[in-house]
């Protein structure tokens, strides 16, 4: 069963307008004599060698579809919603006034969810409160290893319970859980115990991803990372990539994008240098596949975390991360501008 089902099924959903329509295509993938359901019932007749991994790629793929159409189906019911909402002020003359607006950070995660699902990842979420083990061990930082005084810990539990210090724990969680080959994305919040000014905070947001498969290198990265950019800023965004260190990852690599600001001239938020950290990446340390139970002879993999709240800051032109997480409901989106002030 190939994963190219799971294209056609997004442009299948994408046209669905009514409910009748959606319930007929579900049919088609999961009744009776639906497609997934006809896939499982050709797995007896396969070989026992091959029997075990179509079996695994095909409940990845029905694990997948259904997400696809619980996501249309909630999209369905809002519309239902609110044409009933309509309909009722009609009735009594009245006009639904438009009150309030995503955040920039949702809004943000939203386009970099649409990017990376349209490239064949999935997106997958993991706890805040983390154990040493996952946010730190199993990334290639042990007990005794310098990287930790980079992470500014904030411990729930002293030495075991913590605070995630980036998502990379949900990676860590990924590799133990899943076979390969897999993409996957995740964004998420996480916590450091940091000075808070202008471009950090001791709360922030990441837009993690892994991706695990027979042959990967370096030119992957920068592909995918030269395509989100021009996605989010435009074809003229200028960015640079500097080598970077990072335990988990090796050869590890960081983009730097022009300052949105003072657009590379020197400012307060790019703090003078005309450029501003975006993430860094890296083809992933064969330690940590090997911590993993991932044979590092026959599987390689590369990971990437992005600064999420510095992409949401230059996409909508926001100048101090601290007012990401204020009370102040400052941000009036502008529809026509499509840019919040």
């Amino acid at each position: 069963m190939d994963k190219k089902i799971l294209v056609t099924l997004k442009q299948q959903l994408s046209k669905i307008v009514i409910e009748e329509k959606y319930k007929i295509l579900w049919r088609d993938y999961f009744g009776k004599e639906g497609i997934i359901k006809k896939a499982l019932q050709k797995l007896g007749k396969l070989p026992p060698e091959k029997r075990k991994e179509t079996a695994l790629q095909i409940q990845q793929i029905q694990k997948e579809a259904l997400e696809l159409f619980l996501n249309k189906q909630h999209l369905l019911e809002e519309k239902t919603q609110l044409l009933s909402l309509e309909k009722e002020a009609e009735e009594i003359g009245l006009a639904i006034p438009k009150i309030g607006h995503l955040h920039p950070l949702t809004q943000t995660i939203r386009m970099m969810n649409r990017f990376f699902t349209d490239l064949g990842y999935s997106i997958m979420e993991g706890p805040e409160v983390e154990t040493d083990e996952f946010c730190l061990q199993r990334l290639n930082v042990p007990a005794n290893h310098p990287a930790r005084d980079m992470q500014d810990t904030i411990y729930i539990k002293e030495p075991h319970f913590l605070l995630r210090t980036q998502t990379s724990s949900i990676e860590a969680r990924i590799l133990e859980k899943y076979k390969p080959p897999f993409k996957v994305a995740f964004p998420g919040r996480v916590y450091r115990n940091e000075k808070v000014n202008k471009s950090n905070h001791f709360i922030f947001h990441q837009y993690q991803g892994v991706v695990v498969l027979p042959k990967v290198s370096l030119k992957d990265i920068f592909g995918t990372f030269t395509h989100l950019f021009r996605k989010m800023y435009g074809p003229e965004v200028v960015v640079r990539y500097r080598n970077k260190y990072y335990p988990e990852v090796e050869p590890g690599v960081g983009p730097d994008m022009q300052c949105f600001n003072c657009r590379g001239k020197g400012c307060r938020l790019c703090k003078g240098v005309g450029w501003i950290e975006m993430g860094g990446a890296g083809i992933i340390h064969p330690n940590v596949l090997k911590m993993a139970g991932i044979d590092k002879n026959k599987w390689m993999g590369f990971a990437f975390g992005l600064g999420l709240d510095r992409w949401a800051m230059a996409k909508y032109h926001i100048t101090d991360i601290r007012t990401l997480l204020g009370g102040n409901l400052g941000y009036k989106y502008y529809e026509n501008e499509n840019t919040l002030q």
